[in-house]
């Protein structure tokens, strides 16, 4: 099945990862050097194009200055202010509609004298602010209505502006090159402004802002009207901004028309889900809005479906948060899964180039198109360094094809199972000790290469910080399930000595495991073995993962569940990277004591797994509950790891992307375990239990569960400690199991 070991052309280097940001932190982490400009942003994404702006509406160059149109990477629109007269709108409301196809601002005019000298009172005119985007162009409308019980005069404007920054600009990562910015075109007959940037890479990028009506006055930066509205009347405009990279001109559309076009996309996304409703309202907003922000983040390409990470920081492919996510949400949308897993084969590194920390066979790490990548100043064009990745995809596979059935997708991608898994017995572990440690080949890639990626991640019981190659423990636990589940892939295509070669080594990597990372006395699995293969003695959620695969020996289990479930990691809200008994941690920190809702859910699944539900229900709870104090009800990708305390919601972290995809899928994960719902293609069944419900959503309803060619309609109670469930309908022959 894998050919002996070979030496490659570059080995990993055994860093010694300094406490020091200008490690992985001082180039390639998001600069915290002032507050966000709005911390309730709201977001539009369709494919490569982004949305932020904050609550009124407006993009400001204030804070961090992460607000914008974004498409590829690249900020098309850096300013877009809507003033009445001199004076900025009051605010009414702000949302993000429940499909997230729409934002809609709600804003009044203050007191002010109009331009024929009369004052107009405060809350006189409505302005319906409403923002759209599809097919690399964003949208608005403005709707002013005048409510009160004379003719107004509205002097409206738009100031806008575009840097063309480049994300990682953005972000903070200093610039090594520069391009030019071209002289505007303005057509004031026509309404149209282009504004014009030739990269550094070479590529001319232009900003098309279309006004309709045209403007009375317009210039390179700033559109006038004067809106004319007797009492009771309404007057419109509408605005189109589109992102040109190259010769491309786009289509611009009306409003209602692009509208209409970016909700049919959201609801192409994902298709055909299934509906679940239960018994607790608010926990039924978090599970739409979840539902919501997966299909906003899914790209199309042309291998299927495939989510991007997050926005803004990680509006783009990335390998191990798509795979998890696909796990997450199997379940309910195995086409997801399906368009990953292509995605991921065709992106297969097929060479060595250390630049990109690139081995035969490895999954990508992620895949940027902004200038910085095009011209190499950033090594992330197409990068590989995730250690976890190429196990993950295994393991996707095998759970997919659990879940779909489909052999020939098996067959299909097994040539790429075979190069990963040739890569995980090589490349992977250099010195040949059975383990996978990472180390990176160029000082520009990342130092961690778990998904613990921060430079200070990793470190011992002193605070002293880990010398690579590093052996996480859940990448060693990954690898085994990708074993496993390439042996049972192996036997159903009849590759017979394939299938007793995967899975002898998964069981040599259990025994080897468990001598090598349990701790005793800590009472659950070291967090990795240092290039000096001394283990990393403190106490991380990265060991709930270990109980996900099902690598842990069962009598490890009640021990790791109680470190997990006590105050040191369980803040009330989630599960805490890092222990608050440990030197580095940091409830402020990325990696180091905050809470990240995936994190959280996969150590629910582990839980569940080995048959501690209570403790699963009772993370369940707390990202339900994490969940309502949040803006739109939206889980982010992180929070402060602060203890819960009565009366006071979980602490934000303040650069957390939101919507994030992982951190949408959690709750569909964690639900999976609490009602203990297997769903298997390959014996065309479905199980439910054992497992538990948490107090407040006694019962769960899925319609149209869809396995092979039938579905059931479910509904799920909770019964104290048990579960019970009755088939609502049934379309086909597919039985249902209750396991208690």
């Amino acid at each position: 099945m894998v050919s002996d070991r070979v030496v490659a052309p570059a080995t990993p280097s055994g860093d010694g990862l300094v406490d020091d940001v200008l490690s992985y932190g001082g180039r390639y982490y998001v600069r915290l050097t002032g507050p966000l400009a709005d911390e309730n942003d709201r977001v539009l994404k369709h494919g490569e194009t982004f949305v932020l702006v904050d609550r009124h509406g407006d993009i400001r160059p204030i804070g961090l200055a992460e607000e914008g149109v974004y498409h590829e990477g690249t900020r098309y629109l850096s300013r877009l202010v809507m003033r009445v007269g001199d004076e900025r709108p009051l605010l009414l409301g702000s949302t993000a509609r429940s499909d997230n196809s729409r934002l809609a601002v709600d804003l009044t005019n203050p007191d002010l004298v109009g331009p024929d000298g009369v004052e107009l009172l405060g809350n006189t005119v409505h302005l319906a602010r409403r923002k759209c985007l599809v097919d690399g162009v964003a949208y608005e409308r403005v709707t002013a209505r005048n409510y009160g019980g004379r003719r107004v005069i509205l002097p409206l404007s738009f100031g806008f502006g575009a840097d063309f920054a480049d994300l990682f600009e953005v972000r903070g990562t200093d610039r090594t090159m520069a391009g030019e910015h071209l002289p505007p075109r303005v057509d004031r007959e026509g309404g149209e402004v282009t504004l014009s940037y030739r990269g550094a890479d070479g590529l001319l990028r232009r900003t098309r802002l279309r006004f309709r009506p045209a403007p009375e006055d317009l210039t390179a930066d700033r559109a006038e009207w004067r809106i004319v509205l007797e009492p009771g009347a309404a007057g419109e405009l509408e605005l189109a901004i589109a992102c040109e990279p190259g010769e491309e001109r786009r289509e611009t559309l009306t409003y209602a028309e692009a509208g209409a076009r970016a909700s049919a996309s959201l609801e192409r996304a994902i298709s055909g889900l299934p509906v679940i409703t239960t018994t607790h309202e608010r926990f039924d907003d978090l599970l739409g809005r979840s539902a919501a922000d997966l299909r906003l983040m899914v790209t199309q390409t042309e291998y299927g479906p495939f989510p991007y990470a997050g926005v803004p920081w990680f509006n783009a492919p990335f390998g191990r948060d798509a795979l998890i996510t696909g796990l997450q949400t199997l379940w309910l949308a195995p086409e997801l899964s399906v368009g990953v897993l292509r995605f991921l084969a065709a992106t297969q590194a097929d060479d060595y180039d250390p630049r990109s920390d690139a081995q035969p066979g490895k999954i990508l790490h992620e895949m940027r198109r902004g200038e910085m990548a095009a011209t190499g100043e950033i090594p992330f064009a197409r990068y590989y360094g995730s250690h976890d990745a190429p196990a993950l995809f295994v393991m996707l596979l095998h759970a997919t094809w659990r879940r779909t059935g489909d052999v020939e997708l098996v067959r299909e991608l097994w040539p790429n199972v075979e190069r990963a898994l040739h890569w995980i017995a090589t490349d992977a572990d250099p010195d040949g000790d059975g383990f996978a440690e990472y180390g990176r080949m160029t000082p520009d890639g990342l130092l961690h290469q778990c998904w613990k990626d921060s430079h200070d991640s990793i470190s011992h019981a002193d605070g002293t910080l880990a010398r690579g190659p590093i052996a996480t423990v859940e990448i060693q636990a990954y690898v085994y399930a990708a074993w496993r589940g390439a042996a049972e892939m192996a036997g159903a295509l009849g590759l017979q000595e394939a299938a007793r070669d995967c899975a002898q080594r998964a069981t040599v990597l259990r025994d080897r495991f468990d001598e090598a990372f349990w701790d005793d006395e800590l009472g659950t699995y070291a967090m990795a073995l240092d290039g000096d293969k001394r283990p990393c003695r403190v106490v991380g959620s990265n060991a709930g993962h270990v109980l996900y695969t099902g690598i842990a020996l069962p009598a490890r289990a009640a021990r790791v569940a109680a470190t997990l479930m006590d105050d040191r990691s369980f803040t009330g809200w989630g599960i805490r990277t890092l222990a608050a008994t440990e030197r580095r941690f940091n409830p402020m920190s990325y990696h180091n004591g905050s809470v990240w809702p995936h994190d959280t859910a996969i150590v629910g699944a582990g839980l569940a797994r080995y048959g501690h539900h209570e403790a699963a229900a009772t993370l369940l709870a707390s990202l339900r509950d994490a969940a309502e104090e949040f803006d739109l009800r939206r889980l982010p990708e992180l929070f402060c790891g602060f203890p819960r305390r009565p009366g006071e919601g979980p602490t934000r972290y303040p650069v957390a992307c939101a919507p994030q995809s992982w951190a949408a899928g959690s709750v569909f994960m964690l639900l999976q375990a609490c009602l203990g719902l297997d769903v298997d293609a390959l014996h065309m069944q479905v199980t439910v239990g054992p497992g538990q419900l948490p107090p407040g959503i006694d019962r769960v309803r899925i319609a149209n569960l869809a396995v092979g060619n039938g579905s059931v309609d479910l509904e799920i109670t909770n019964q104290g400690s048990t579960l019970g469930a009755d088939v609502i309908d049934r379309r086909g022959n597919l039985p249902v199991v209750v396991v208690n």
